[in-house]
C-alpha cells in the first residue's frame, strides 16, 4: 500500500467531492476526516441519502474495500455517483492515504 499512489488517486478522483481535513466543510460529498470507526451517514452537517444513513456501515479498511469497488452496489440509493475503482491496488492505496490523512 503507497500513501503517496492514494494521495495522487483521492487529488484526481475523489477531492472535486471530497475533503480530509478537520474543520474543512462539505463540498458535493460529505468531509472525510474522523471516517475511520464512524457509521456511515453520521457526519455532522451533511445531508446523506437515507440509505447511507440507515445501512449501519461502520467504516474500516475491510469496508471500505469493498464500497471503492462500487459505491452503488454496496449501498444502494447513494447519493455518492463515483463508479468506483476496479483495481484492488488502488483502492489499497487510497485507503492507505485516508487512514493517514483523515486521523
Amino acid at each position: 500500500m503507497s500513501e503517496k499512489k492514494g494521495a495522487k488517486i483521492f487529488k484526481t478522483k475523489c477531492a472535486q467531492c471530497h475533503t480530509v481535513a478537520a474543520g474543512e466543510g462539505h463540498k458535493q460529498g460529505p468531509n472525510l476526516h474522523g471516517l475511520f470507526g464512524r457509521q456511515s451517514g453520521l457526519a455532522e452537517g451533511y445531508s446523506y441519502s437515507t440509505a447511507n444513513k440507515t445501512s449501519g456501515v461502520v467504516w474500516g479498511e475491510d469496508t471500505l474495500f469493498e464500497y471503492l469497488l462500487n459505491p452503488k452496489k454496496y449501498i444502494k440509493g447513494t447519493k455518492m455517483v463515483f463508479a468506483g475503482l476496479k483495481k484492488p491496488a488502488e483502492r489499497k492505496d487510497l485507503i492507505a492515504y485516508l487512514k493517514a490523512s483523515t486521523a
